[in-house]
């Protein structure tokens, strides 16, 4: 009974430290990404910042669909990928294990930071075509809104059934990424302890 209790009281703290860690990560995130599609779009042209737009709107559509990946994939394939020592396999059930978590920071923090970030650069955009007198503002502004609407949600929309039909190949491709990645420090380390 005392064990039940303290495990409960463990879990609730490390939600706690989730919910603190995801919101500070989640505001880092959200300015350096706002300074750097500022810094982008402050020297860019009209056509430079519109390609921004559909890079930032990109971003959001692709972490969406890891997100989902994450969430539905099932874990059976990668312990017997893990039992066979394939890289990535290990990886790839660190995210399933944890794919609340994955999926809060690729959907929510990732997901959300470049929808917020994908309106102020329409808004520049705007203010830009605005200024050169080549449209109404009003009327510039409301066209592209639905465009980045309508882009978001229908890419994800596409995006979802991809994510559902494909999970294991997006997270074993994921994965192998991290793996890389992880093989990379690990290397690192070693040659740092040598020296």
């Amino acid at each position: 009974m005392a064990k039940n209790k303290n495990k409960d009281r463990d879990a609730e703290k490390a939600r706690r430290r989730w919910v603190v860690l995801i919101t500070i990560a989640a505001f880092l995130l959200s300015v350096f990404m706002s300074m750097f599609s500022d810094m982008l779009l402050s020297k860019s042209s009209i056509l430079v910042a519109f390609i921004i737009l559909i890079v930032i709107i990109f971003i959001g559509i692709l972490f969406d669909i890891l997100g989902v990946a994450v969430t539905v994939a099932d874990e059976k394939p990668f312990h017997s990928m893990a039992a066979g020592k394939i890289r990535g396999a290990k990886s790839a059930l660190m995210l399933l294990k944890n794919a609340s978590r994955v999926s809060n920071l690729f959907n929510d923090v990732v997901g959300d930071t470049c929808g917020i970030i994908s309106g102020s650069a329409s808004a520049f955009i705007v203010t830009q075509i605005a200024s050169a007198g080549l449209a109404d503002a009003a009327l510039c502004s409301v066209i592209l809104s639905g465009f980045v609407a309508s882009m978001t949600i229908g890419g994800k929309a596409v995006g979802k059934e991809i994510a559902i039909s494909r999970s294991k190949e997006i997270i074993n491709g994921v994965s192998k990424f991290i793996a890389i990645f992880a093989e990379h420090g690990t290397k690192r380390k070693k040659k740092d302890k040598n020296t």
